[in-house]
């Protein structure tokens, strides 16, 4: 798995990134580098940012934090990578998807490719009809902001053995959120961003 970091460096896998972030828009990060100025940048930066990310230079900007309201009235804390960063995010994505979904039980639906809310209810409905009488559903207060990130890494650890990649995930973890032009360290938790938040 020692190549696993030059697959997510691929052109063809990078574009394909690109082409996901452009679809699903979303605002600027801390750097005001707006969707539709990135094709560009890449263009002309492309190389170099592939070389630092492959000497371990390269450096993750720290999310803009924003809070948008939830249905109970309390604020959500959002944090909006550059346009940069998400491009990466995505492009190790689709690298490190199909190896965890391997992984994952035939029976959880949350944040997971091909898979919605219908299909958990529509299980739901047929262990109802195999005779099962409860259904608990349960939400973690604020479990992404508490994650440990030293236990995570070793989890994907267990799993990805290319160093270069771990390495690249936890400067993510790491970079820290900008609250009113302040950057404060992030060294507990996984930022939570929002990729369909539109402009």
């Amino acid at each position: 798995m020692e190549e696993l970091l030059e697959r997510i460096l691929d052109n063809k896998n990078l574009y394909k990134a690109y082409e996901q972030v452009y679809r699903n828009k979303g605002t600027s990060g801390i750097d005001g580098m707006t969707i539709d100025e990135v094709g560009y940048y890449l263009y002309l930066h492309k190389e170099k940012i592939k070389q630092q990310i492959r000497e371990l230079k390269y450096k993750p900007s720290p999310v803009r934090r924003v809070e948008i309201p939830k249905e109970n009235g309390k604020m959500r804390k959002l944090g909006i990578p550059t346009v940069i960063d998400r491009v990466i995010q995505q492009a190790i994505v689709q690298v490190l998807s199909p190896i965890f979904e391997q992984q994952f039980s035939n029976y959880s639906y949350g944040f997971r490719p091909k898979r919605s809310c219908e299909m958990a209810v529509i299980r739901a409905l047929e262990c109802f009809n195999d005779g099962y009488d409860w259904i608990i559903d349960i939400d973690l207060q604020a479990f992404f902001d508490n994650v440990n990130q030293d236990k995570l890494i070793g989890i994907i650890r267990r799993t990805i053995k290319d160093g270069r990649v771990i390495s690249l995930i936890r400067k993510y973890l790491v970079s820290g959120v900008m609250i009113n032009g302040v950057c404060q360290p992030t060294k507990v938790g996984t930022p939570q961003g929002d990729s369909y938040n539109k402009k």
